[in-house]
This record gives structure tokens, C-alpha cells and sequence, in this order.
């Protein structure tokens, strides 16, 4: 074939080319249409001018009016003169007709006229006067037309950069705008994430596991009469490893895996999300059996109807719309599955939740204590640590962590570490870390008056004591009155991870919050607005007992919260009435802690002074301090650690 040819080397044509063919020809139209405007004339004066015409020496005078100059044409007596011997033959081109030899510029060409006139008709000269006019062809020509070149030049240049030039890629093109951003993962060149990776999680990785294993083996579920599922919906709250949990799937399967975000389908043109999801199945179709992995699928995927106030027809409708189609319509895209992941679960679309479209909804929970330390094995691997390092006590002190949470931990940890130059991260650096996480960044430097740091001490020392004093509250881990981030002083404790809650450790709890306040009312006599962040928690948990888990006697068993309740409800469940009691319940709940806040302290004032100057002392305590003044805790079980700097 000739394009195997090694001989075929012929140079490749360019477009340039043609810009230039064109621009000689109008070049030489210019030049060979008008020969005299490129003559090189000997320029003179009126003056000399006149002197030529006294003798006789000029045959013709051309002027031209719109330049200013005259041309003046010499006889062939005046050639052979000596003063005209170097105008003899000074053309650049070949011209038709006589040439001029000298060229005139005037200046009022009335006066230059009347002049020349009179001396023609004085010295009765056969010369004759011409008039013209003289135009460049190639300047106007350059004139008119370069509005246009300058249009039609930038036009080719957007043309080109949107219709798939350039470093945005074939999606991100004018031309493309329809057409799918998701990116087709390579299992070869990208990084890969297994299921190794992954820690806990165990239910989860199980069902996508599942899924991996029926696009890799289908035979051994299709045998059976069992279909290959459509769709799997991975649900939990944030940092809990959902897309960690879809990069495990790209690594692990070995078939065409398609990721992109629920947002990638949002664009301001009307029908570009329909498109984008037609050209995504249809790639993925083309591919199949491949998956498709949509992150936060809630910005396409909310339930129609709920957010449209305008009435009129909403892009992310039509989105979802398509969506619907592609994953169950009439004709569905076999061997193609679809991931997707979201934490807000009950805003989506009923319709896209039915079986037959997410078959599964994978809910990936945050991690228990046994999954944690797991997680901690995990993200430890690159961090040099001591080897005294107890990563089960680790997973104690971080109760309520999120995988995001710990990856957080153990990278701060590390810094904390090269911070004060160790050559490993020790058990204290992974404490620090918790620390800042939670409470922020130490500010040993504030400016705090002698009385507000009395204030903050007997406040915390509140805190520790009905918490020591009561069954059912955190066991406290530590106290300071440091201040970190936005709090001045604060205390840490290890909550029991409980599945249910009962009345009774949820009024401890209440109570253990309020016993701030009531320290700065047992010990000064007046309260201040440093409870604010407590009185915010109290309320939810009041609120929540009597208007969500039924915990109140006066209002009996009845919830008023509908999980499945729009976002933009602008109505109440209850009435007026209801109302006023709600409110009444809460309130007494509150304030029955708080008394009880209040008594406990009385009862144990000494012990709670003795707390607040040992804090005032050493700024920071532990519990075994607590031990030291309260005794041991009648209650106490025995699983909690003790923290020691």
C-alpha cells in the first residue's frame, strides 16, 4: 500500500500555504495594474520646475490632485541635456506608454497653477497640463478587507480551541458539550486500590465484592437464574470511605470502569445532563460489561417536584429523568452497573430507589472500635512509628471517628512530630493530634484577666465533677482551661458507643453539660455566656427527647419528626396548642438538670474548689487527679484508659 511506502515522503501540505498563494497574487495584481505608482521618481521643486518650462524642457504636467504632487514628463531633447542625464531610465517595472522623470509636491495647488499657466502662456510653451487622481490598490484593498480577516481569524481560532483543541479535553469543548465527562479508569496506568485498602467496612465490601465478581464470573450466578444486579447505592455520612470503597472496585475489576461526579451533569444549557447521560450508557454499552461510579448523586438525583417553586421545567429533572430511562426503561443497557454514593439518602427520588434500578443500598456506617484500629493499621503503614505504639488505645480515644477522621489524625500526628524533631510518632504525638482535631490549635498567648481564668477553671472543674459524680455520663479523660480554637477551656471524655439510648443516661448526660453554669453560679453567684455551646447541646438533646423519640410523658408516644419530609416544609405536625407544651417540656427538662446540676455541686463544694485550683495551678488534669480528691467512682467499669502527658 503506498502509505507503507518508505520512498512517499512527500512534504505535508499546510493551509499557510494558501494564505500565501493569495496574498502574491494581490500583490502582483497591485503592481502590474498600476506600473507608475512604483516608479522611481527624481523628486523636485517648483522652483526647478519652472526653470525646466522656461527651457522647454517639459513635454506635460500630470498632477494629482488628491496627493499634492505634480509629475512632470520631459521631451526627448531634454533627455539628451546634461542636467537631465540621471533621470534617464528610472523605472523599477517596465512601463506602457512614456514615463515621468520628476515628481512635484506643491502645496496650495490654486497658486501651483495659476503659475504654471502663465508661464506656459508667457513663454507661448507647447506643454500640456493633466489632472488625475491616484489610488493604492494594495493599501485599499488592505483597507477593506481586513475588518473581515481579522472576523473570520478569530472565528477559526474559537472555532478550533472549542471544537476539541486544547488541554480541556473532548468534553470540555463547545462542540462536546453534550458529550460524557466521565473518565474511563486504567487500571495499568492509574494508582490502584484493592480491597486491601479498604479497612472494615466488612458488610459493604461484601456486596461489591459480590458485584465484581458476577462481571468477572457471570456463569456462576446466571446458572442459577440469577440476574446481575442493576445498580448499588452507597450510603453514609461523610469521610465514612464510600469512594474509597469505589476506587477498591476500579482496582479490583477487570472490566471498563467509568467514574464522575453527580455534578458533571449540572450545566447551564437546557439538555446538555440528558445528553451527557445518554453518551455516558452509550459508552459504557459499547464497553460493557462495565460500571459506572456517580459521586454525590443528590445533585441530580433529589426528588422531583419538592424544590420547584417556579413551575417551571428544571434541567436536573430532565437529567434524573434520563437517568431513570438508562438504568430501567424500555431499552435497557444490559451488563452495565451502576454505583453511586451519597450522604444525603432522603432527598433522593423515590423512582430511583425502586428495585430494579439501585438493587442494593449499601449503608456504610462510621466504624466501630475493631474497625477503627484497623483503619488505624492502614494509614499507619507509611508513617515511621515507635514501636511501644498501642494502636487498640488509639482506637479508644476516637470514639465517633470517620476514616476520613483518622487519616487526619495520623497524618497531623506525624507533623506534630517533625515539629518537635523526633525520629518516630509516639503515643503522645497521636494524643496532640486528637487533641487539635477536636478542640483546635492550642493559643497558649491569649490575654485572659486573673478573674475570667478563676471563671473558666471553677467552669471546667463544673464539668468534671457532675460527670465523676454520675452513672451514666462520659468517663472524663481530661480537663484544661488552655484555650483552643474558638472555646476557652475544655474537657474530654470517652463516651460509651451505644446503639440505643435510654431516658436516663440522656438526663446524665444533660446534666454533666450544665454543670459549668452551675459551678459559676454555686461558687460566684452569677452566670456568665460562656455556656453557650452547652445550653446548644442540652436543647437539641431536650428537643430531640420530646418531639422525636417519644421520651416524654406529656406528650406521650408520638414522634413528630418525617424522615421523609420535603426540606422546604413550611408547616408545623402539631398545633398551637402542642406547641406551648413542647415548649414547656423542654424547658422543665432543662431546668430540672440544671437543679440537680446545682445540688450536686452544693453538696460537694470543697471538693469542687479543690478541682478548680489544682486546674488553676496546672492548667491541665487528668483522671487521675479526679481520683486523688473524689475517689474512685463507685460505677466504674473499668475499660477506660488513662491518659497521662
Amino acid at each position: 500500500m503506498a502509505k507503507d511506502n518508505p520512498n512517499n515522503k512527500r512534504p505535508r501540505f499546510s493551509s499557510y500555504w494558501i494564505y500565501a498563494i493569495i496574498l502574491f497574487v494581490i500583490i502582483g495584481v497591485n503592481l502590474f495594474s498600476g506600473g507608475s505608482s512604483w516608479q522611481k521618481l527624481t523628486a523636485t521643486t517648483p522652483s526647478e520646475l519652472q526653470e525646466f518650462l522656461k527651457n522647454g524642457d517639459v513635454e506635460k504636467i500630470l498632477i494629482i490632485t488628491n496627493t499634492r504632487q505634480a509629475k512632470v514628463f520631459l521631451t526627448k531633447d531634454a533627455m539628451a541635456k546634461e542636467v537631465h542625464k540621471d533621470v534617464g531610465d528610472n523605472s523599477l517595472l517596465p512601463a506602457s506608454g512614456s514615463s515621468p522623470q520628476y515628481e512635484v509636491k506643491f502645496g496650495d495647488l490654486q497658486n501651483f497653477e495659476n503659475e504654471i499657466k502663465k508661464t506656459i502662456k508667457d513663454n507661448n510653451l507647447p506643454t500640456v497640463i493633466g489632472y488625475d487622481q491616484e489610488s493604492n490598490l494594495f493599501g485599499d484593498f488592505i483597507i477593506t478587507i481586513l475588518p473581515f480577516i481579522l472576523i473570520i481569524g478569530i472565528w477559526i481560532f474559537l472555532m478550533r480551541r472549542m471544537a476539541g483543541g486544547g488541554a480541556g479535553g473532548a468534553g470540555g469543548q463547545i462542540f462536546n458539550i453534550g458529550k460524557s465527562k466521565a473518565r474511563l479508569f486504567d487500571e495499568k496506568t492509574e494508582t490502584k486500590v484493592t480491597f486491601k485498602d479498604v479497612a472494615g467496612l466488612e458488610g459493604a465490601k461484601e456486596e461489591v465484592q459480590e458485584i465484581v465478581e458476577f462481571l468477572k464470573n457471570p456463569d456462576k450466578y446466571t446458572s442459577l437464574g440469577g440476574k446481575i444486579p442493576k445498580g448499588a447505592l452507597l450510603v453514609g455520612s461523610p469521610g465514612t470511605g464510600k469512594t474509597l470503597l469505589a476506587k477498591a472496585v476500579a482496582g479490583e475489576a477487570k472490566v471498563p470502569f467509568f467514574s464522575l461526579s453527580g455534578s458533571d451533569f449540572v450545566e447551564m444549557f437546557v439538555g446538555v445532563g440528558a445528553s451527557r447521560v445518554r453518551d455516558l450508557f452509550k459508552q459504557a454499552k459499547d464497553k460493557s460489561p462495565a460500571i459506572i461510579f456517580i459521586d454525590e448523586i443528590d445533585a441530580i438525583g433529589r426528588a422531583r417536584g419538592k424544590n420547584n417553586f417556579t413551575g417551571s421545567n428544571d434541567e436536573r429533572e430532565n437529567t434524573l429523568n434520563q437517568l431513570l430511562t438508562e438504568m430501567d426503561g424500555f431499552d435497557t443497557n444490559t451488563n452495565v452497573i451502576v454505583l453511586a454514593a451519597t450522604n444525603r439518602a432522603d432527598v433522593l427520588d423515590k423512582a430511583l430507589m425502586r428495585a430494579g434500578r439501585f438493587d442494593r443500598q449499601i449503608f456504610v456506617d462510621l466504624p466501630d472500635i475493631r474497625e477503627r484500629k484497623e483503619i488505624f493499621e492502614v494509614h499507619l503503614r507509611p508513617i515511621k512509628t515507635s514501636e511501644a505504639l498501642d494502636l487498640e488505645f488509639l482506637a479508644k480515644q476516637t470514639p465517633g471517628f470517620s476514616g476520613a477522621d483518622i487519616a487526619n489524625v495520623c497524618n497531623e500526628a506525624a507533623l506534630i512530630a517533625a515539629r518537635k524533631g523526633k525520629k518516630a510518632v509516639d503515643k503522645q504525638d497521636f494524643l496532640d493530634a486528637v487533641d487539635r482535631i477536636i478542640g483546635g490549635l492550642e493559643k497558649k498567648n491569649k490575654i485572659i484577666t486573673a478573674e475570667e481564668k478563676k471563671t473558666i477553671a471553677f467552669h471546667e472543674a463544673g464539668h468534671a465533677t457532675v460527670s465523676w459524680m454520675l452513672e451514666h455520663a462520659a468517663p472524663l479523660v481530661k480537663v484544661t482551661i488552655v484555650p483552643r480554637g474558638q472555646s476557652l477551656g475544655a474537657a474530654w471524655y470517652l463516651p460509651e458507643e451505644r446503639l440505643i439510648v435510654r431516658p436516663e443516661q440522656m438526663l446524665d448526660e444533660m446534666c454533666a453539660a450544665l454543670g459549668g453554669r452551675a459551678a459559676e453560679k454555686v461558687i460566684f453567684g452569677k452566670i456568665s455566656t460562656g455556656a453557650l455551646s452547652d445550653l446548644e447541646k442540652v436543647t437539641k438533646q431536650a428537643k430531640a427527647m420530646v418531639t422525636i423519640y417519644g421520651l416524654n410523658d406529656k406528650i406521650g408516644n408520638l414522634t413528630y419528626y418525617d424522615s421523609a419530609q420535603s426540606e422546604y416544609g413550611f408547616t408545623k405536625p402539631y398545633s398551637e396548642e402542642t406547641a406551648i407544651i413542647i415548649d414547656k417540656e423542654i424547658s422543665n427538662i432543662i431546668e430540672e438538670q440544671y437543679a440537680r446540676a446545682v445540688k450536686l455541686l452544693s453538696e460537694n463544694k470543697d471538693k469542687l474548689t479543690e478541682l478548680a485550683d489544682r486546674l488553676l495551678e496546672k492548667e491541665v488534669i487528668f483522671k487521675d487527679d479526679l481520683e486523688r480528691i473524689f475517689g474512685r467512682r463507685p460505677f466504674e467499669k473499668g475499660e477506660e484508659e488513662i491518659v497521662k502527658e
